[in-house]
């Protein structure tokens, strides 16, 4: 199949129960707590109209990346069609959904204290960043790769790990909670550092994927798409790992060193502020000193 044509497009989307319905229990849950449960319990809380906005578009990213064409075009033909499924459900939309998110919706879930204590646990920096990009890795050693395109229950295990496991990845610089709850983000500097180091493990993988002879089987069997060859393909798929993964985590930390110059700039004017208010009142005392002396 040199080119997959419209019919490809138009046949290829996998109604899967399991997606369609996980889905769709839990917008509807969440526009059901954001719109009447609310109004009638929560009336003083308000909530941006953006908010219940990038949090659906977080799970129709997801609806799109598993039951579109995609899904298929990645698991029968295109190990980089793949990888660009695996940017929307890792780096894409799981920022969308914390984002969406407002802490009072949290606070029942986490004012139980075993759970809060998990998630104190499994949202500090150093396990988050350790339990993704291990997961994250260990789905891409060629076993396990090969084993998700031959069972589909793997297939979701993958999915569902990727997802839940991106998303607690993302805590840290994404949490709805204030920072008193000790479930916050990191501070501005921590973030910007904790982003840093996070785009070294993608870039290294996508680096080796890129250099790499093809590594995964089902891929080498199968009718070429575009002319594209199994070795280019596998490349093509470590360099979306690569480049536009690593975009990701470049856009949001410049965003984030911005605000970061800014609090300091605001910082030192206060600072100098304080400080020449200081040295004025310390002159004006002086003056009358030296008046009642005269």
């Amino acid at each position: 199949m040199q080119d997959p044509g419209l019919d490809f497009w138009l046949n290829n989307w996998h109604w899967s129960p399991s997606v369609i319905i996980g889905i769709l229990l839990i917008v509807g849950f969440y526009l059901y707590a954001v719109g009447p449960w609310r109004k009638r319990h929560r009336p003083e809380e308000e909530l941006p109209s953006w908010r219940p906005f990038v949090f659906v578009l977080g799970f129709a990213i997801i609806f799109l990346a598993l039951v579109s064409p995609l899904d298929e075009l990645g698991d029968t033909y295109l190990f980089s069609a793949h990888m660009v499924q695996h940017l929307c459900l890792t780096l894409i939309a799981p920022p969308l959904l914390l984002l969406g998110t407002p802490a009072w919706l949290l606070e029942p879930v986490f004012a139980y204290k075993p759970l809060y204590r998990i998630a104190r646990g499994l949202t500090y920096p150093a396990v988050a960043f350790l339990l993704f990009n291990f997961d994250f890795w260990l789905w891409h050693a060629p076993p396990l790769y090969n084993a998700t395109l031959e069972n589909e229950g793997i297939h979701i295990l993958e999915h569902l790990t990727f997802i839940i496991l991106a998303v607690i990845n993302w805590w840290p610089i994404f949490s709805p909670m204030p920072q008193e709850s000790k479930l916050g983000r990191l501070p501005l500097g921590g973030q910007i550092l904790y982003l840093f180091l996070s785009g070294m493990p993608v870039v290294a993988l996508g680096a080796g994927l890129t250099f790499f002879p093809p590594l995964y089987a089902p891929y080498l069997s199968v009718p070429r798409i575009w002319g594209i060859s199994a070795a280019s393909d596998q490349q093509l798929g470590g360099l979306i790992m690569w480049v536009p993964g690593n975009i990701v985590y470049i856009l949001i930390m410049s965003v984030l060193f911005i605000r970061w110059m800014q609090n300091q700039e605001a910082k030192q004017i206060n600072e100098e502020r304080q400080r020449d208010q200081e040295e004025a009142e310390l002159s004006a005392s002086d003056n009358n000193a030296g008046l009642m002396n005269g």
